[in-house]
């Protein structure tokens, strides 16, 4: 038998592979798997999707935080190592296990509600007699024109310079402090409303007019929903005014409040009790301001966002 035929023979013969042209690997058919086979593989790789995106949230609080944990580990530092004196200014430690005793023994909760009662009666006060009022001033010019000179003069006298003319006419009584509240909050919300309702888009004033809206309706549907971002920023800088004057208002006088634990604390030379209540009312007044920030959010959810 020759050659030739023996090599075509060994290419033929069932069962055997050539060694000139190598069997390919079946591909798999693709066209006839399942659509739950299909989508198997998008199945597994989800989750790893989802863990990817988890970290965002607490990555972005975490950057919001640290500008808080160094100071905290400035204070705490700072003092032990001798760059400031640890007499006047105790390290962070100390101070927080001297607001953990003042919870205990029940001294912070009763000041600090002594002061909330005050500030927010004020507060509210302030609320209900200046918006009305601004929208009033701010809607009718002639309104504006009587009224326009009396609040200039007013709006330039700090309310602190005006704490000596309070306690002389109203004693130095509860009344007296929750008046200094209204009076310092009254014209942050008053003046930002009178600018909101001026402010308000001509175009929406024109779409309005043009569709025979009486002056209730347009009042209701176009000047306050278009007040209201304004109108709160003023309502928030009177949050932090109720607070920050009412401190300097317990100090005169007063037999409880958060005013009244710092002062007393600085006579009786306890400065970590003193530090305590400083930092009771800056979370107070941070609680406070997101509060009246997701009121904001809800009244005004009709905005579209810059980004949308």
């Amino acid at each position: 038998m020759s050659p030739v035929a023996t090599t075509a023979e060994t290419a033929t013969s069932p069962g055997s592979v050539s060694a000139v042209e190598p069997v390919p690997a079946a591909s798999p058919d693709t066209s006839t798997r399942s659509p739950r086979a299909a989508s198997a593989p998008l199945r597994r790789r989800a989750p790893s999707l989802a863990v990817r995106r988890l970290p965002y949230p607490l990555g972005k609080g975490a950057t919001r935080s640290v500008a808080i944990v160094a100071l905290l580990l400035l204070w705490e530092t700072a003092p032990r190592l001798g760059l400031v004196d640890r007499t006047f200014l105790p390290p962070f430690s100390e101070v927080a296990q001297a607001w953990w005793g003042l919870a205990l023994d029940g001294q912070l909760a009763d000041n600090a509600r002594a002061s909330l009662v005050r500030s927010f009666s004020g507060f509210g006060l302030a609320v209900v007699i200046a918006v009305p009022l601004g929208l009033l001033i701010g809607w009718y010019r002639p309104v504006a024109d009587l009224l326009g000179p009396l609040l200039e003069v007013f709006r330039n006298t700090a309310a602190l310079a005006l704490l000596p003319v309070f306690v002389l006419l109203l004693g130095i009584g509860e009344t007296s402090k929750v008046s200094i509240v209204v009076y310092a909050c009254t014209w942050p919300i008053l003046l930002n409303t009178i600018s909101a309702v001026r402010n308000v888009d001509p175009t929406l004033l024109k779409l309005a007019k043009s569709m025979d809206l009486s002056a209730p309706r347009l009042f209701q549907k176009v000047i306050l929903p278009s007040s209201v971002p304004v109108m709160f920023t003023g309502i928030r800088l009177a949050g932090a005014a109720s607070i920050l004057v009412l401190v300097a208002a317990e100090m005169i006088g007063a037999k409880a409040g958060l005013g009244y634990l710092i002062n007393a604390s600085q006579y009786n030379f306890a400065i970590p009790q003193m530090y305590a209540g400083i930092i009771t009312i800056s979370a107070i007044g941070v609680v406070f301001n997101q509060l009246l920030v997701t009121v904001e959010r809800r009244l005004s959810s009709w905005r579209v966002p810059a980004g949308g």
